[in-house]
């Protein structure tokens, strides 16, 4: 599987909020073409996916990474950013031990946050964030075939477990590991694009989700079969 890095990337329609292009206003008798939007580079070789409104797929040669982003789209303004994340290894990829240090979130001002304490989480009153991800939580099935045992990712306390909290979990080809991890936003979860970065042995995966204002979200939503269709034209799977 060889993953080459793409350049300047440009999809109609696609996830927002990145700024829309000018476009000349229709002829009355014409349908409005969907907006225009310019993509971010992810600066390293990767193929990333739609695979719903609110769920993101990336993935390289070593790799890969799904993220579920309901509910900081429901979470606007809160200092505390709940994701759902899962992560395996492809191809002849040795076992990988992935580290909390391992994980950060690139925000739309150009920050880049580590995971939070777990401390910091557990008396952050995190736990409405959980219910309501328990509650509206997309479907998260999304791990190629072969990683076919599943296995938790319990970096922070979770109010439907009783696992405690680790620093490190074991991946392998065979392993499709999930759990939720949690970022501490100051200054508030702000609309705009981000990117959850994961680093392996010998590479890093970047990807990318948007907090949507209503009008991107309906959008998205009206529009999702052909935003999948776009991403699949510019990042062709591999697998």
């Amino acid at each position: 599987m060889q993953i080459r890095q793409r350049k300047t990337l440009i999809l109609a329609g696609l996830l927002l909020p990145w700024a829309p292009l000018a476009m000349a206003a229709p002829a009355p008798t014409q349908a409005p073409d969907p907006p225009a939007f310019a993509i971010p580079e992810p600066g390293v070789p990767e193929v990333i996916s739609v695979k719903g409104k609110f769920i993101r797929v990336a993935y390289n040669d070593e790799g890969f990474v799904v993220v579920g982003f309901m509910s900081p789209n429901r979470a606007l303004g809160g200092e505390w950013m709940l994701l759902d994340f899962g992560a395996t290894l492809l191809g002849k990829t040795p076992n990988y031990t992935l580290t909390r240090d391992a994980i950060t979130l690139e925000t739309p001002g150009g920050q880049t946050i580590p995971l939070a304490p777990v401390i910091e989480q557990r008396g952050g009153a995190t736990e409405a964030l959980q219910w309501r991800a328990i509650r509206e939580n997309p479907a998260m099935a999304y791990f190629p075939t072969f990683a076919s045992e599943p296995c938790s990712i319990p970096f922070f306390y979770d109010e439907f477990s009783r696992l405690l909290p680790v620093g490190e979990v074991e991946l392998s080809v065979h392993r499709g590991c999930y759990g939720r991890i949690f970022f501490h936003l100051p200054d508030g979860i702000a609309l705009g694009q981000y990117w959850l970065n994961v680093k392996f042995a010998a590479s890093v995966v970047r990807v990318p989700f948007t907090v949507m204002t209503p009008a991107e979200e309906q959008y998205v939503q009206e529009n999702l079969r052909e935003i999948q269709e776009q991403m699949e034209a510019v990042f062709p799977p591999t697998m």
